[in-house]
């Protein structure tokens, strides 16, 4: 078998990359990565370099793959390592170039190593025998699934971390009042009220698919997006034209919700549906409203989770405000392989006492669920 390095995924056939995924999850689809890279999102200047990890069987087809990309920065990853990468600058260490195996800009649980898990394993054993030669500091595989963690755990040289997110989960609601039935009096009032405030502003909801946008409403789309980082004097991660050209090549799994005020939209919560979950990703309004956010990002898509049938809801990374509306403490895993063996054992410690805390931050925040007591 022979690793080769793709620096676009133009470079590995459509059909022999998603054969290679046993999942639903429209993340890891040839067309999503190929589209970041089409539009621009990564690549160029960036600090994204496309250098997905394909293992070549003895007939010359792809038998594994890592999505992955060289990174010169720690930005759009969201688990964050620049502790690590600041550490490592006072000790005169280089830390960048790293090599990240992630979904750019996703932080979504999901599959990373994709083929057989004996093909799988090879891949990983190649490629962290040839960082050091690549003048590569470390290999990152992040928001890994069940899968990865069996095959990485006990693996000589990897270290896993522990995170924490909020999901909601769809238990055989039959609409949105059977899930308030479910919560104690108190919060049941909190999110029945939250509700009213945005109607009573006269506001009303859109859900519509990829295919069913114009340019136009993907221009106000995108406008939302890109103003929830101007807010804050940042940069959006992703320009206009990525999300044109996912709605050609992936219309089906695209969800838009417009939030509009008579025939005038002034909010969006753009969402990407596969296999039984809705993920929740990009969030904009061009117009304050009370509650409107909590209504947008959270009531909508439960909603929209119980219409479709859906298991679960993930509606984004982080958000201790999504507690106290049913979403649930989940716990998320990520896999660091440092080459530098000082680095190493100081990253080893740190991630040992983190790892406690986040455990007992997961148990904590389960005990501020809104769930009436069994």
């Amino acid at each position: 078998m022979t690793l080769v390095l793709a620096d676009s995924l133009h470079g590995v056939p459509a059909a022999s990359w998603d054969a290679l995924s046993s999942s639903e999850q429209p993340f890891l689809r040839h067309a999503f990565l190929a589209t970041l890279e089409d539009s621009g999102s990564v690549g160029g200047r960036s600090g994204w370099q496309a250098a997905h990890q394909v293992l070549l069987g003895s007939d010359g087809q792809p038998s594994a793959a890592l999505p992955a990309y060289v990174k010169y920065h720690s930005q759009g990853e969201y688990v964050f390592d620049h502790g690590w990468a600041d550490a490592c600058r006072r000790a005169g260490i280089g830390y960048y170039p790293k090599l990240l195996g992630a979904i750019p800009f996703s932080p979504v649980t999901g599959q990373r190593l994709l083929g057989s898990p004996e093909a799988a394993g090879r891949l990983l054993d190649t490629l962290t025998a040839s960082l050091e030669e690549q003048g590569l500091s470390s290999l990152h595989v992040n928001f890994t699934d069940a899968a990865a963690d069996a095959l990485l755990q006990g693996r000589d040289g990897w270290l896993q971390r522990l995170g924490c997110q909020f999901h909601w989960h769809n238990r055989g609601y039959r609409d949105f009042q059977d899930f308030l039935d479910t919560l104690s009096s108190r919060k049941r009032k909190q999110m029945r009220k939250e509700r009213e405030q945005v109607a009573g502003q006269g506001i009303a909801f859109d859900w519509r698919e990829g295919h069913q946008l114009s340019e136009s409403e993907w221009d106000f789309v995108f406008h939302c997006y890109a103003n929830t980082y101007h807010v804050r004097g940042q940069r959006p991660y992703l320009p206009r034209e990525f999300f044109s050209l996912l709605a050609e090549r992936m219309p089906e799994a695209i969800r838009v919700v417009l939030a509009c005020r008579g025939t005038q939209p002034v909010a969006m919560a753009f969402s990407l549906q596969g296999g039984d979950s809705l993920y929740g990703r990009y969030w904009g309004c061009l117009a304050e409203f009370d509650r409107l956010h909590f209504e947008t990002c959270f009531y909508q898509g439960m909603e929209q989770a119980i219409a479709q049938g859906l298991r679960r809801f993930d509606a984004g990374a982080q958000g201790e405000h999504k507690l106290i509306r049913g979403f649930e403490p989940t716990i998320t895993h990520s896999w660091h392989y440092l080459v530098h063996q000082g680095l190493r054992d100081a990253v080893a410690g740190f991630l040992r006492e983190e790892r406690e805390g986040v455990l007992a931050y997961a148990e904590q925040a389960r005990e501020m669920l809104p769930y009436r007591q069994a």
